[in-house]
Formats: structure tokens, sequence, C-alpha cells
């Protein structure tokens, strides 16, 4: 097992890639404090995880808020001794607007979890890591990070702000035997997906829909970017630090 007798965290965790990660993380052995913003999202996808053997916490959290961060860890570290992987996933997007139409307060709401959230999740897990002797960072950021999209200046924002600061921290950390790095996703078939999906088309989406951003022609789902973070969790990529890894499809 590549995460055999390891504490992973992962925001994000009640739906899908957290939840994707979740269940696989504990796949691979490892105790999971599956957090999210819904606490029976949480609970749920920490039962799912006990009917399987696995160990695992469903904690609530609001990731833009420090104190929220700060008592996920300390519950974390008290109910399985330490912590050796955080996965930051928990994020939001707005709907399309202009951005000389765009509301004040949803702009900052989406900077709030999107990248304070992060920021939060890498200070506050540190002297945790630290004590463990080490340990991986992943954040989730976007191809958003790397280009631009009309409708979402917020969420674009956001996003290019992740993969600046997990190569900063990366570059930081190390001396700690701490791997900072971002997964950057195109198109995935998530619960956050299909709601844009129906509130701009009216219509389902659904996982073999056409897109045609996307060289392979398809979105992703959400277990092929799990298997990226399980990847940036174990000791295979060992080597891999302060790095964004796109996975999209060759958009």
């Amino acid at each position: 097992m590549k995460l055999a007798n390891k504490v992973a965290l992962i925001t994000g965790a009640g739906a899908g890639m957290g939840l994707a990660a979740a269940l696989m993380f504990a796949g691979e052995g490892a105790a999971v404090a599956a957090v999210d913003i819904n606490q029976s999202s949480a609970a749920e996808t920490a039962s799912r995880i006990a009917a399987r053997g696995g160990r695992a916490a469903g904690i609530r959290a609001d990731v833009s808020m420090a104190a929220d961060i700060k008592e996920m860890f300390a519950r974390t570290v008290k109910e399985f001794g330490r912590l050796d992987i955080v996965y930051n996933n928990a994020a939001i997007i707005e709907e399309q607007t202009q951005l000389s139409e765009f509301d004040d307060d949803d702009f900052d709401r989406v900077i709030a979890v999107n990248l304070r959230g992060v920021y939060l999740g890498m200070k506050y897990a540190l002297p945790h890591l630290i004590a463990a002797g080490g340990g991986s960072i992943i954040n989730t950021g976007s191809i958003a990070g790397f280009t631009s999209f009309r409708g979402t200046p917020a969420y674009t924002a956001a996003k290019a702000g992740v993969v600046a600061l997990t190569k900063v921290a990366g570059l930081q950390w190390a001396k700690y035997n701490i791997r900072v790095n971002a997964i950057c996703p195109g198109p995935v078939f998530t619960p956050m997906a299909e709601g844009i999906h129906r509130r701009m088309t009216g219509r389902q989406l659904r996982p073999n829909s056409k897109m045609p951003m996307s060289a392979s022609g398809r979105m992703a789902m959400p277990e092929e970017i799990a298997r990226v973070a399980l990847f940036l969790a174990s000791d295979d990529s060992s080597y891999i630090n302060a790095t964004p890894i796109t996975v999209d499809g060759g958009c």
C-alpha cells in the first residue's frame, strides 16, 4: 500500500475530486480526515471509508476561516496521532460574470475560499508536518491559473495565486522534508461542474459530454485526478516539489 501508516487530511472531501481522493487514499492505507463545509457530507465520506474497513473522521470546516483550519488540524492529530499529507482541495466558482459587473462580496468570497483557504491550509499544517518529520502538501489549482476564461475573474485570479503560493512554499519548506505541489485540472465531471452547466444551459451534464477545448474530447473523471493526488502524496513522487502539474487531457 502506497500510504500505509500515513494520515491524510483532505478538504472538500464531501464530493467530487475530494471524495474520490479520500476513498483512494484510504484504500492505499491512509487514515483520512475528510473535511467539508457541509458536516453531513464530511460524515458520509468518513462513513464510506469505515464501511470499507478504513479509518476516517468527518470534520466540518470553512477553509476561509483560520479558527476552523486550526481546529481541523488539531482534531486530526488528536484522532490519529500525526499528520503526513494535506490536500487543500476545497474550492468554489462564481457564475459566469464580466469583471465590470462582478459583485465585490462575491469576488471576496471566491478569493477567500480558493486562495486564502490554501494559504491557511499550508500555514497551519506546517508545525504538524514538521513534527511528523516531513510530508506532502497538495493544492488544487486549475488550468485557469495559466490561461484566461472570460467569465470567471475571481476564480482565475485565485487559481493563479495558488500556483504561485505552491512554488513559494515548496522552496521555503523543502528544508523540513515537506514537498508542496499543485494539481491543475482541466474540465472535471463533478457536482460543481454539473451545477454550473445546468444553470448556464438548462441541460444535464453527462460524463461523456463532448469538450471541444480538450484534445481528449471529454471531461476527466474525479478518480483520474485522485490518482495524480495519490502519486503526489506517496513516495513515488519523492523528487517532485514546488511544481504545478496540469491534468487536462491536452487542453
